[in-house]
């Protein structure tokens, strides 16, 4: 076979040169072998290494050899090898598979397994460790990458439940302070962060051109008051850019000390190394911050990393609280509606509430006095209500939402409004005609619109802080002011306030309006009663007598229902009492008219009967336009003779002797009917000595519950219980029994005793 056939050559046999392998000199494979052997006395002095780890090393043996094994290792290893490694050597004979890395001679790491037997004597005493070492680069990148790739699946996962828990909790949440403590806590608790706080921005502010929207914090935990402060100032007016930048980390380096001292300080202080801002947004729309104080983990005794490093944010932290920054603006706007919406329920509920009141208002001062009460119960810390009247403006109302405040809002109505004061907020509603709405009170304007000194004061104790002034404005004539203040405690009004307080205006100038006429009314009809109404009746030799007039308590105060009594030559007495139909002005104007032709009447002395068929005749040539009833009587003081005649009028009643009953009086047809076809009847008797004889409308025995008999004799029944033959005593007793608060009709009623 030929030398060069490698098949047929027996030099190239594998089987051959497999054998020699095997039979080759140990200390070659020793000294080659694919791991690093080496042996070392107890105290760790290497005594022997091989070829294979002088090349991993990179040092020579004769370097190695007397060298401490442990001198080889890193910083991490020195320690691991003399607080575990020799120790379990020492206690158990061998070790398996120990990490650890060796410090090359170019200062690079290599890690490696490491295997030990610890060799003993015949009495137990270690000699020599016996140690193999296998490279674990490859296992020790896979190990790093497993345990990064674990952590990662971590991380994700508690990422995923901190959002579930947050997106949960906010649900639950129905008010913005809810909300902001939900974003707080729970970021806060995500990140590990120092302190964390919630800043919204104040829509109310930065409305005038070129102002700055302001800061609102609604929420901080762990943050030094100063930080935020700070923080704010060096945004200043590039907020919304700050806003727009979207999740970003302010560490606390040279740059930062030197571009923003006073930031660095406070950041130092609260032992901060990084800023986190994380923008609030809602359908983008920007509407605050979340700020996020790192630093060290409160409750670390060991801080393995530098005080100065940063710590920066990973790519799934940021993820994160982005997405919590969304979360919070979604539920903000949620809560903010919520409110807004119960706020709108209280607001209806509250003019409801106003609109009742004023319904049943009967005195305006009392009902502005209980409108203050309620506007400072729901709406506002300080209710002020100034009226014009006759004598200039007038305070009926000033009230505190606060008992203990309210002597200090006596204080204001002891100072009333004065036109003087141009820039007074609720001057100006008044004089122009228009809302005036403050939206915050500075003391120069507080000084510019005090009376003196010590309104200063009440207005400093009471923390004035905002103003509303709604004029009260009824068929074009301002007829007062409604002012409302809020405290700092409670906030600027808002416009929805604003526009509760107009309608609020709206309806109290017209309840005052209305009761001014009503008032005028009144007054008129007062007038009116009080001259048509004869003068009280003379005095009579032998008679007493007392008239009672009442009118119906709806509608005004004036009524149809009329008495005399005249003293006629010879010593005569003509009584008259009557009731034109109806209770208001044509009714009294009816009354005046027909009292004043009964008067003339007198002047022949005709009789009672005569008097009714000579009004019959002449009612339409008179051109009354309502009908009446009516009861005439003439008395004779001396004889006690009496003559009574009756146009429809109901009867007269006699009291004798503890006695009472009705005279039986014949009624002819009411004064306006078609005349009847013959005189009127009369009745004539005697008045006998200590009698009294009581003449009465319908309105004192009518009631809308019972009838009119009832009515006769629930008066019979009083006049007995009353017991009394003085004319006043009786008829205020026969008043309170037969009457109450409420008349639907007028009353008019006389009596007369006679006395010898």
């Amino acid at each position: 076979m030929s030398a060069t056939d490698p098949i047929g050559s027996q030099g190239h046999d594998p089987r051959a040169q497999l054998g020699r392998l095997l039979e080759e000199d140990p200390a070659d494979l020793y000294e080659n072998a694919p791991m690093g052997y080496l042996s070392t006395l107890p105290d760790g002095r290497i005594v022997k290494v091989n070829r294979t780890f002088c090349a991993w090393t990179g040092r020579p043996a004769e370097q190695l050899i007397g060298t401490r094994f442990q001198e080889l290792l890193s910083v991490g290893g020195r320690v691991f090898y003399e607080t575990h490694l020799a120790p379990l050597l020492r206690m158990q004979g061998a070790v398996r598979e120990i990490a650890l890395d060796v410090v090359r001679v170019d200062g690079s790491l290599l890690p490696c397994l490491l295997n030990a037997v610890e060799l003993r004597d015949e009495s137990g005493a270690p000699v020599l460790v016996r140690a193999t070492l296998f490279e674990a680069t490859a296992r020790r990148r896979y190990e790093r990458e497993l345990l990064a790739a674990q952590r990662a699946a971590e991380e994700s996962e508690a990422r995923s439940r901190t959002l579930q828990k947050v997106v949960s909790d906010l649900a639950a949440a129905t008010t913005v302070e809810d909300v902001a403590t939900v974003i707080v806590e729970r970021s806060r608790a995500a990140m590990s962060a120092r302190g964390a706080a919630l800043v919204l921005i104040d829509e109310q502010s930065g409305t005038e051109p070129g102002a700055l929207p302001t800061l609102r914090l609604l929420r901080v935990e762990g943050l030094p008051p100063t930080l935020l402060g700070e923080l704010r100032d060096a945004a200043g007016g590039q907020l919304a850019l700050e806003l727009a930048q979207g999740v970003r980390s302010i560490p606390l380096d040279a740059r930062l000390r030197s571009a923003q001292p006073g930031l660095a300080t406070a950041m130092a202080e609260g032992e901060i190394s990084d800023l986190v801002i994380v923008p609030v947004s809602a359908d983008s729309r920007r509407l605050g911050v979340l700020v996020l104080g790192l630093g060290a983990r409160s409750g670390d005794l060991i801080r393995l990393e530098d005080p100065d490093e940063r710590r920066a944010l990973t790519p799934g932290e940021t993820d994160l609280l982005w997405t919590l920054g969304r979360q919070a603006g979604q539920a903000l706007e949620r809560a903010r509606l919520h409110e807004q919406t119960a706020r709108q329920a209280e607001r209806a509920a509250f003019l409801l509430d106003a609109a009742r009141l004023l319904a049943g208002a009967a005195d305006v001062t009392e009902t502005v006095d209980r409108l203050a009460a309620l506007a400072v119960k729901r709406l506002a810390d300080l209710c002020v209500i100034d009226l014009v009247t006759e004598q200039g403006l007038t305070r009926p109302a000033v009230r505190h939402r606060d008992p203990r405040s309210q002597p200090l809002a006596d204080e204001l109505r002891d100072r009333p409004l004065t036109t003087r004061r141009d820039s007074h907020p609720s001057v100006r509603a008044l004089r122009e005609g228009r809302t005036q709405w403050v939206r915050s009170m500075d003391p120069e304007l507080i000084a510019s619109i005090a009376s003196d000194e010590r309104h200063v004061e009440v207005a400093q104790v009471l923390d004035i802080a905002s103003v509303v002034a709604v004029p009260l404005v009824a068929d074009g004539r301002r007829l007062g002011v409604v002012t409302l203040c809020a405290d700092r405690a409670r906030g600027a009004f808002t416009p929805a306030d604003v526009e509760v307080a107009e309608q609020l205006g709206l309806q109290v100038a017209l309840v005052v309006a209305k009761a001014q006429r009503y008032e005028v009314d009144v007054a008129t009809s007062h007038t009116l009663q009080e001259n048509l109404l004869p003068p009280q009746p003379p005095e009579l030799p032998g008679l007493a007598t007392a008239v009672r007039y009442l009118a119906a308590t709806q509608g005004v105060a004036v009524g149809g229902d009329f008495y005399d009594v005249v003293r006629l030559p010879g010593d005569q007495v003509a009584l008259a009492v009557g009731d034109v139909v109806g209770h208001d002005i044509t009714a009294a104007a009816t009354m005046g008219q027909l009292n004043s032709v009964y008067r003339a009447l007198l002047v022949d002395r005709p009789s009672p009967s005569a008097i009714i068929d000579r009004l019959q005749a002449s009612w339409s040539l008179l051109g009354l336009q309502r009908m009446a009833t009516a009861l005439f009587a003439t008395l004779d003081p001396t004889t006690g003779q009496l003559r009574i005649a009756s146009a429809g009028h109901l009867p007269p009643m006699l009291i004798t002797a503890g006695q009472a009953e009705f005279l039986p009086v014949a009624p002819s047809r009411m004064l306006g009917a078609p005349p009847a076809p013959a005189p009127a009847l009369e009745w004539a008797g005697v008045l006998p000595v200590g009698a009294t004889l009581v003449l009465f409308t319908d309105g004192l025995v009518e009631s809308r519950s019972a009838d009119i008999d009832e009515g006769l004799a629930h008066l019979l029944a009083a006049a007995v219980d009353a017991g009394t033959s003085d004319p006043d005593e009786l008829c205020d007793r026969l008043l309170a029994d037969l009457t109450g608060a409420h008349r639907a009709d007028d009353i008019a009623l006389l009596a007369l005793t006679r006395r010898s």
